[in-house]
């Protein structure tokens, strides 16, 4: 009867332990797990209220907006296109690029001009801005990226007979994506970085371009001023823009965070 009240004794105890190692071992998990996520919260938030370094915005659109197509020399844009100690410049006989980037690589960008071969003239313009560390609270996704572009439009795809407005437009666009490609080729060799900018910017135009050949009648919804919606892979929402004035096809496009604000960074980017 001892020896078995002493059993239960013993074996009252030893799982009495068990179970307050258990828990000790719980309660240590959990503090550490919950300590390591306020951590990185903490980091987080310290790192959105830090203030952004330079490059600022207004200075990587500066190029872009100054740029005059059919007026600005290859010389007027090589003189303000390159920022010296955040990019790196790269060119061919008529195209010239330059990229950057900041945040650890979450925010890269960059500017881009093609000329006339023979007059050196601005012919096509872009610009491309994406962060993935946006100073934006309360977006989904977080996420943005922005791209702006002009062209001269030739006269080949200005006088070809197209069966309806909404027709013009389409093929205008698509124009528009295939002289974007042409261009990147061009600097791509020299800097593979923007390889994976340019890819952003077809994957945005090509699945408008497959909505639109669906529904041609929805390219009346480009020239919108609150932009034609889209959904996009990456980055879930997009928005794009196409006006045409005279032979100037001028494009925005906005994705994530930035296409939920659409009006906001249209005005505090690109001018």
């Amino acid at each position: 009867m001892i020896c078995r009240y002493l059993y239960l004794e013993v074996g009252m105890l030893v799982k009495v332990t068990r179970s307050k190692i258990k828990s000790i071992s719980f309660n240590f998990l959990s503090f550490a797990l919950i300590f390591g996520l306020c951590g990185c919260i903490a980091r987080d938030t310290v790192k959105f209220f830090t203030p952004e370094w330079p490059p600022y915005d207004d200075q990587i659109s500066g190029v872009y907006r100054q740029t005059q197509l059919k007026e600005s020399t290859s010389a007027d844009v090589l003189s303000q296109i390159h920022l010296p100690e955040h990019e790196l410049l790269s060119q061919s006989k008529s195209v010239v690029a330059s990229y950057g980037q900041k945040k650890k690589g979450f925010k890269r960008w960059f500017k881009m001009v093609a000329f006339d071969e023979d007059e050196l003239t601005a012919q096509r313009k872009y610009l491309f801005i994406e962060d993935e560390r946006p100073k934006v609270l309360f977006v989904e996704p977080w996420e943005g990226l922005a791209f702006d572009c002009e062209q001269v439009l030739t006269a080949e795809i200005l006088d070809e007979p197209y069966a309806n407005e909404n027709a013009r437009r389409i093929e205008i666009l698509r124009w528009v994506l295939a002289s974007f490609r042409k261009d990147m080729d061009e600097v791509i060799p020299d800097n593979k970085d923007l390889e994976v900018c340019g890819a952003l910017v077809n994957q945005a135009i090509e699945t408008v371009l497959v909505k639109l050949d669906s529904v041609p009648a929805l390219a009346t919804r480009l020239s919108d001023e609150r932009g034609f919606k889209f959904e996009h892979i990456s980055f879930d929402k997009g928005r794009i823009r196409m006006i045409i004035e005279d032979d100037v096809a001028a494009v925005k496009i906005r994705l994530g965070s930035r296409a939920k604000r659409w009006k906001v960074s249209i005005e505090e980017i690109f001018r």
